[in-house]
Parts: C-alpha cells; structure tokens; sequence
C-alpha cells in the first residue's frame, strides 16, 4: 500500500526543488566561469541509499564535499616573508607551491516548520610558504604565526544553524547561528568559497517573502577561523547588519535593493591572539546601493547587469596607528557594467563578455575624508582576476571575456583584464583588501607622480563533470606588469610578470 504521507509531501517536494531552480537561474552570473553541472542531479550517496530504503528518510540529508587542489605560484608575495612582496623579480622568495585540501560533512533535518543543519569542516595545507598570520606591521595583542599557512584550520565548525518558519503558509521566517551569508553575485558579501576555509557568520536573519520581493533582515558577527579550534570565536568587535531586497515583478528584469552596515570598534583589530588572516581596523561604513540583472533568456541572446554602491560614515585613518588614528569621512562608491551576447546556434554556445568595474580611492586623506571604497565581505577570485591580486578598492578594469561549452559536460574560459588605480593618491589594494606599503621611493607606497596602469591579466579556465558526483577543473593565469607596478619596484629589486597554475578534483558524497 501506498504511504501516505510520502505521497503528501510529494507536491511539496517537487515545489521547493523547482523553486530552488529557478532561483539558481536568476542569481547565475553572466560575466564569470561556471563549473559544467553533473550529468545527472546527485542527492548524495547516502541519502540515495536510505531514501530508497524508507521513504521517511527524505526528512533528512547526510552528504558532504571534498575538495583537493594544488597551486603553483610565481612572483606572488608569500606572506609573512621579509622583502616579498607581489611582482618583486630577486631579493626574496616568490616561488610557492601547495597542496590544499577542503573536507565538509553535512547533517540536515526537515519539518514543515522547522529546519536545522550542521556542517563542521576540515582545512588542510601542505608545503604553504605563508605565515597563516603574518602580523606586520606588528598589531599589540596578535602574534606572528607560520604553522601551515592562512588556509588551514584543521577541524572547525562552519555552520550549525535552525530555521522558523513556513513560506507557503506565512511570510516570514527566521535562520539564526552560524551560517553564510551570500547576496547578490557577492561583489559584497559572500561566502568566500574558493578559499580553503571560507566564511560564515554567527547572525540572525529574516526573511520575508510574497509575491512582489523577497527580503532578509540580518545583523550578526564574521566567525574568526583559528587553527585547533573546533568552535571558532565570532568577532563581537565587528558587527555587520542589512537589508537585502529582490524583486522580479519588473519586466525582463531582476532588482536588488540593500542597505549594509559594517561597525568595527578599535578592539576589532586585535580580539584573537593568532588568527588565520587580519582582522578589521576601525570603522563605521554604511552601505547603500542596487543591481539591475537580465532575466535569462528574456533579452534573447542579450544579457546584462548594473550594479552601483555608495558609502558613508567613518573609517579610521589608514596611515596611522591602528589603535590611535583618528576618524575620517566616509565618502566612496562603487560601480559595475556588464553584457555579454550568447551564440546560441554555434557550436560550443560561445558568449562574448565586456565589463566594467570601477571602485573610489582616496584622493587626500589630510582633507579629513575617506575615499576607498570598503569590499566588506566579498567573494573577489570570481571578478576580478582569477590570480587573485585585486580587490573593489582604488581600482579600474576592464574585462573581456569567452566562454565556451563544448559539451555539457565542460566548460571553458578565456578572459583578460585591464587594470587601472583609480587614483594615484591612493594605495595599490591586495585581495583581501590591505594596501601594499612596503616603505616609501623603494616599493609600494603613494607614488602620486607614477602612471595609474597596474597591468593586464590572461586567464584560461576549463571545469569537466568526470561523474555525476566527481568534477575536475584546472586554470592557468600570467598578469603582465604595467608601468605603476614597475615604477613602484625600480628601487626594490625590480619587477616581473607572475604566473599561476592549479589542479582541483572535487568530490561529492
């Protein structure tokens, strides 16, 4: 006899996965390389298992993901070593290889109106020549750390969260505990998954949806991963708040709206002795901006996104003592334009891409104002070079890029950068955000005098579905110095392009 209840939940079911599709197709990213999907949809092995077994266990989910990568990298700073800095040509290390491997093990369990997940994982490195907390300029509180680099952390738990709530039946819900947080193509905030460790929040969170938009209330703190800590501390000292809105009532388009409020006291800097990487200065940055999307498929072969941010309130002066310096004038923005063209009926469905990023600098801070734009939280290796040098701060590119799937089960990418400061007062910013300072006429520094051109980046990316659960993908990426990156080392040993390679294997279980 048929059971009953399974043959209820069965419109529930095929609701919610349809739901979480389309979804998936509405916050797909035009502009960037996507992995190839699996041949067939994969529950897991051992979901598959019970779920066949008795039908109740759909109640449940037990899966994981591991991932293995090796990175070869040339004339990159290895954090943590004296003189090395990026682009340097001799004088100090610049060569470094690594293995890293990322373990995540998931539990779920789904009622009507409630939910929770847990999902603790393991970091591992070997062979990384960085310090995981280089700490340098020497912050007092934090000590300088090499053990097995910034992205390992053993054993830690990166989501353990509960849901409230029913959105078929009432229009709120709520997410509390320790979860990501990821909106829009996280340009802003993401959950940073191609690092090794990635990022979660200990935040509340929620949600409110009906037929016009959907919108989060959120407010909580960024977890502080820290090698041999099960259960990593949050940073109370740096707590971030939002609303972020979507609606898709609006012909051929989607609309985002946010309001993103990041508020990191003087203590924020300093709260963990060791952390895996530095933790945040001083400030007190509102963010208020939105993003205009094509809906796919409804532009014909068209597609297009614009996205604007703009920033006030205060930021402590980066130039000074991070426990002393006093508060600028927040007054930065942001800005990006992107299209692209699908050759549908070609062979391998080949798009053409041209973007546009454009992020403030600081033109003087001796005015008392603030121009860098503040990243927050992004996820940066998707936008803007996937050799990872450049963060939304100080920074013009422009990007081109091909894309190409030759079957569906691979998918290629070609793309090339062109990168300008935005402002020759300012810093040349690394990905995660810091200013490259290292001392005056012999390096990085504010060279006002020196040409804006930072360089170009060449990147070559292709991803092949091995198996319903198992993929491969490997990339290659060479960024040629332009005349800022040169001028800047003339007196520091000299410049010369970088290169970088690597080798993933990911598993799904």
């Amino acid at each position: 006899m048929p059971n009953l209840k399974t043959k209820s939940m069965m419109p529930t079911l095929k609701t919610l996965s349809a739901g979480a599709l389309v979804l998936a197709a509405l916050e797909q990213a035009h502009a960037q390389y996507t992995p190839p999907p699996p041949p067939t949809p994969f529950q897991g092995f051992l979901n598959e298992y019970l779920r066949a077994q008795n039908p109740y266990m759909n109640q449940w989910d037990f899966g994981g993901t591991d991932r293995l990568r090796f990175e070869d990298k040339s004339g990159f700073a290895i954090q943590g070593h004296t003189g090395s800095v990026d682009f340097r040509d001799h004088g100090a290390d610049m060569v470094n290889d690594y293995f890293l491997n990322r373990l995540r093990f998931h539990v779920g369990y789904t009622e009507k109106w409630w939910s929770a997940y847990v999902e603790p994982q393991s970091s591992v490195a070997l062979s990384d020549e960085r310090f995981a907390y280089a700490n340098a300029p020497a912050i007092p509180g934090t000590v300088k750390r090499k053990e097995n680099g910034p992205e390992a952390d053993a054993i830690d738990l990166h989501q353990a969260y509960f849901t409230l709530g029913n959105h078929k039946e009432f229009p709120l819900s709520l997410k509390a505990g320790r979860q990501e947080l990821s909106y829009g193509e996280e340009r802003l905030v993401g959950a940073f998954g191609w690092n090794n460790v990635g990022r979660s929040f200990d935040a509340a969170k929620v949600r409110w949806q009906n037929e016009f938009f959907g919108a989060d209330f959120f407010t909580g703190y960024p977890v502080i991963p820290e090698n041999g800590k099960f259960i990593d501390v949050d940073n109370t000292h740096d707590w971030f708040s939002g609303i972020y809105a979507t609606s898709t009532k609006i012909p051929t388009t989607i609309l985002d709206v946010y309001f993103l409020s990041r508020n990191a006291d003087r203590k924020a800097i300093n709260t963990e002795p060791s952390p895996q990487f530095p933790q945040p200065t001083a400030r007190d940055i509102y963010t208020i901006g939105g993003r205009l999307k094509s809906k796919p498929g409804e532009l014909g072969n068209f597609d297009y996104s614009l996205e604007g941010a703009y920033q006030f309130g205060d930021f402590a002066d980066p130039t000074k003592p991070a426990l002393t310096a006093p508060r600028l004038k927040q007054d930065a923005f942001m800005f990006v334009a992107q299209g692209g063209y699908t050759f549908a009926d070609l062979w391998a469905t080949p798009r053409l891409g041209l973007e546009y990023d454009y992020s403030s600098g600081d033109g003087n801070s001796a005015d008392g104002m603030h121009g860098t734009f503040d990243n927050l939280f992004p996820t940066n290796h998707k936008f803007y070079g996937y050799m990872d040098f450049i963060s939304l701060q100080n920074i013009q590119d422009v990007r081109g890029e091909l894309t190409l799937k030759p079957t569906t089960r691979l998918s290629v990418a070609l793309e090339g950068h062109g990168f300008w400061l935005a402002n020759t007062h300012d810093y040349f910013y690394n990905v995660a955000g810091a200013p490259r300072t290292t001392g005056g006429a012999s390096g990085y520094g504010i060279h006002s005098g020196y040409s804006p051109f930072v360089g170009t980046e060449l990147d070559l990316i292709a991803g092949y579905a091995l198996t319903r659960y198992a993929q491969i993908e490997g990339g290659y990426g060479h960024f040629f110095t332009g005349k800022y990156i040169q001028q800047s080392l003339v007196s520091a040993g000299g410049e010369r392009d970088a290169d970088y390679a690597y080798v993933q294997f990911t598993l799904n279980f």
